[in-house]
């Protein structure tokens, strides 16, 4: 189970998401409370180690701004979180970076990892970061093959159903580890990673 925890800005969020296992950690460069600059992104992402992915969150940017931010901040995967079409992905893959595709699913619409040239594919709510889950548990909606992530509104309490539901590659969480918006809690961020391993694991 691969876990993801978004949105950090500082020192504190980013010790707890490694401490509690976290595979990767998430800095904001779009408008949002939670945004970071990119002299800050580099400092936290050289805390969090070479073990734990470090990804940027970009969303309906300029590419030359996208590529601008990633190189200044020093991470190691880009996540694309609006209307960018398949040429920010070429041009972007021979730069080394790991590649997310983030959208909001539709059951009537199956998504496909890797149509746009990703390397993951993360599914989350029309309203990113505002703590509302989209409607996973639609019947019609269909799991996409290979490697996606599951996001929007999950917290400790639901994302065992989740996993267990739709059995995701992988989750990600932002303002379900938080006690107001843009504040994390290390300890929330210790119950949701325990709870998706839990959860994963019974499922093996």
């Amino acid at each position: 189970m691969f876990i993801k925890i978004c949105g950090l800005r500082t020192a504190e969020d980013v010790d707890a998401a490694v401490a509690a296992g976290a595979d990767a950690v998430g800095f904001v460069f779009a408008h949002s409370p939670r945004r970071v600059d990119a002299a800050t992104a580099r400092e936290l992402a050289a805390r969090a180690g070479d073990r734990v992915l470090t990804v940027g969150v970009f969303r309906g940017q300029p590419l030359e701004e996208v590529r601008e931010l990633a190189a200044a901040s020093g991470i190691r995967a880009v996540q694309l979180h609006g209307d960018e079409g398949a040429e920010y992905y070429e041009a972007l893959r021979p730069e080394g970076y790991t590649l997310v595709r983030a959208t909001a699913p539709a059951p009537e619409q199956p998504e496909s990892c890797g149509a746009l040239g990703e390397d993951l594919l993360l599914l989350d709510a029309p309203a990113p970061g505002a703590g509302k889950p989209w409607d996973w548990s639609d019947p019609r909606f269909v799991p996409p093959a290979g490697r996606w992530v599951l996001a929007g509104g999950l917290d400790a309490g639901n994302v065992g159903r989740a996993v267990r539901t739709l059995a995701p590659w992988g989750v990600d969480v932002s303002s379900g580890v938080e006690v107001r918006r843009g504040v994390k809690d290390p300890a929330m961020i210790t119950e949701f990673v325990r709870a998706a391993r839990e959860a994963s694991a019974a499922s093996a």
